[in-house]
């Protein structure tokens, strides 16, 4: 089942998809762009994953000191980086390279704490689609993000949908990518990642309790290119969902300079 969060006529309601567009739980239809978009559940600690595909570490080759055999590079995001579906982040006017990464993000159902590989999926509730937008300038390196280039304002976009965990026979062997204003710039594969879901909860829930709502966004593939204002970019995921978001400049949010993105929502 897909379902998702949204604002309409000054509420909040649950949706599922239809032909139409979406449909609210009182059986109303309506086009996708007649609401707000949410991230499509109550998200809790937004768990990343930097470099989990062999290909994106790569790509990042001569700028990077890492090996794939390092253990799982992972950050923390505030609840202020979020925005859903159709929303618009921020490109600062000063800044030379802006880039999607399109991520499968993996919901937890039920709290995990000291899980054994074997036993994780039993922890996994359900899957969206996730773009997280970094920008380069920003990084001290080129490989251990900072909070300037990670947790902006409006810069991670989840849904639309949240799928259930049991309609994904494997989350391993999704194909992904993303669209630039139509063009296709990155294509991968889940089966590719570095450490997967499994192995992720493992070591997270080692150190730290996951909870129900939270979220591991697992990283990207090759592919990533430079986003500028104006452009839509379309990250997907076969069998989760088709997310669009909209690149603007400064002058929406009343900004300038290097502050960091906002969210329209």
């Amino acid at each position: 089942m897909k379902t998702a969060r949204v604002a309409y006529g000054g509420a909040l309601h649950e949706a599922v998809p239809h032909a139409e567009g979406l449909q609210l739980e009182d059986g109303r239809v309506l086009a996708e762009d007649a609401v707000v978009w949410l991230p499509p559940f109550e998200v809790g600690t937004v768990i990343a994953l930097g470099l989990n595909y062999a290909d994106h570490v790569k790509e990042l080759a001569r700028e990077l000191t890492v090996s794939t055999q390092d253990e799982p590079l992972a950050f923390l995001k505030g609840p202020g980086a979020l925005i859903g579906h159709r929303g618009f982040t921020r490109r600062p006017a000063d800044v030379a390279f802006m880039h999607y990464e399109c991520e499968l993000a993996v919901v937890i159902g039920r709290t995990a704490q000291r899980v054994k590989r074997a036993d994780a999926m039993q922890h996994v509730a359900g899957y969206t689609v996730c773009n997280d937008y970094a920008i380069r300038d920003y990084l001290e390196n080129w490989y251990r993000p900072n909070l300037q280039v990670k947790n902006r304002d409006g810069c991670t976009v989840l849904g639309p949908w949240f799928v259930d965990a049991a309609d994904v026979p494997d989350p391993h062997d999704l194909a992904l990518r993303t669209l630039v204003n139509g063009q296709l710039t990155q294509q991968g594969h889940t089966g590719n990642m570095v450490n997967d879901i499994p192995a992720l909860i493992e070591y997270l829930s080692g150190f730290m309790t996951l909870q129900a709502g939270d979220v591991i966004l697992t990283g990207t593939p090759d592919g990533v290119v430079n986003v500028n204002v104006g452009d839509e970019v379309v990250t997907e995921i076969d069998g989760i969902g088709r997310l669009i978001n909209t690149i603007v400049g400064d002058e929406p949010f009343g900004r300038q300079g290097t502050t960091p993105c906002a969210s329209s929502t």
